[in-house]
């Protein structure tokens, strides 16, 4: 079945010579929810954009929907709907001004839909949206986006600036679009972590302009661990690893990994060590990315493979 949303190589370089996509792939299946986590400048914001059709990257294809959104008629961009992390609402119209202007954009643009998200979160209708705070200018824009019907919808950090409350209103409105009708793709960055490991399928972390690992948020609960090992003597074994290491560090006698543990017993020959005592902990995907980026760069021995590199994925298919 064809992506949805589909990049092959993307590279985006701006003046200056900053590289802030480089080797950009990503595929995402009909009805995912897909997040793209990763440090500040990591390229989220600008492969998103190159997706929307906002941007034309140096190299690469990316194709949403089947079209590159760059060229594509515009029956084919109403499918999708993007919002960025800056303020796309024009500040001098209300919600309603909003809707009647967008009824003659959008052939399935749907006023109730945007006034029902409006009583939802307490966004007045006639106001100025210039008027309004900073986190109910977002859900102004939020609101639009989901009045369009969109088949895709692609987000960059929706819920920043955003109280708790209205965050969690929002993920259930997106959970709700996901079981309209024929369903909705959504391709989202974020730095609110716990909140997409409640509502993602799927997850990429970005690195340096590319996904470098990926996987389902599901079989990452199922099989994602810390292992660490503790040696009786004051260093390790030469040559020693925990198997399953995606990424790993050791501080005298002690080794740590974030290590796929699809089985238990995978750790049975650590545990036959002489001396070894082995402790595994479950992490949350927050714990996943601050251990993934304590370093400056993953040591060459972890088995860190990026797509890039070999076209796999070290994170749980």
């Amino acid at each position: 079945m064809e992506p949805i949303i589909h990049a092959t190589g993307l590279g985006k370089t701006f003046l200056g010579g900053v590289v802030a996509v480089n080797g950009f792939d990503l595929q995402v299946q009909e009805g995912d929810v897909y997040g793209l986590i990763g440090r500040n400048g990591a390229g989220k914001t600008t492969a998103l954009k190159v997706l929307a059709g906002l941007l034309r990257p140096d190299t690469g294809s990316a194709r949403v929907l089947g079209e590159w959104l760059w060229t594509a008629p515009r029956e084919h961009r109403q499918r999708v709907a993007y919002v960025s992390q800056g303020q796309q609402v024009p500040g001098w119209m209300s919600l309603a001004d909003l809707s009647r202007f967008s009824a003659n954009l959008y052939d399935r643009w749907d006023d109730s839909l945007l006034r029902e998200h409006a009583r939802r979160w307490g966004l007045p209708l006639q106001q100025p949206i210039a008027g309004l705070s900073g986190g109910n200018q977002r859900l102004a824009a939020l609101a639009a986006a989901l009045a369009t019907r969109p088949e895709v919808l692609l987000l960059d950090e929706p819920a920043a600036g955003l109280d708790p409350v209205a965050r969690r209103e929002l993920n259930t409105c997106l959970i709700e679009v996901l079981l309209r009708g024929p369903g909705c793709t959504i391709l989202l960055s974020t730095h609110l972590l716990g909140d997409l490991e409640r509502l993602a399928t799927r997850v990429g972390i970005m690195d340096r302009g590319r996904i470098v690992v990926e996987g389902a948020v599901e079989d990452w609960h199922r099989t994602m661990r810390r292992v660490q090992v503790v040696f009786a003597e004051n260093a390790a074994p030469v040559d020693f690893s925990i198997p399953g290491a995606l990424k790993s560090q050791q501080l005298g006698p002690v080794v740590t990994a974030l290590a796929r543990v699809t089985d238990d017993a995978q750790l049975n020959g650590v545990r036959a060590i002489p001396g070894a005592r082995v402790n595994v902990f479950p992490v949350t995907l927050e714990e996943l990315f601050v251990d993934w980026f304590r370093d400056p760069a993953p040591p060459a021995e972890s088995g860190i493979r990026s797509h890039a590199d070999s076209g796999q994925s070290g994170f749980p298919a």
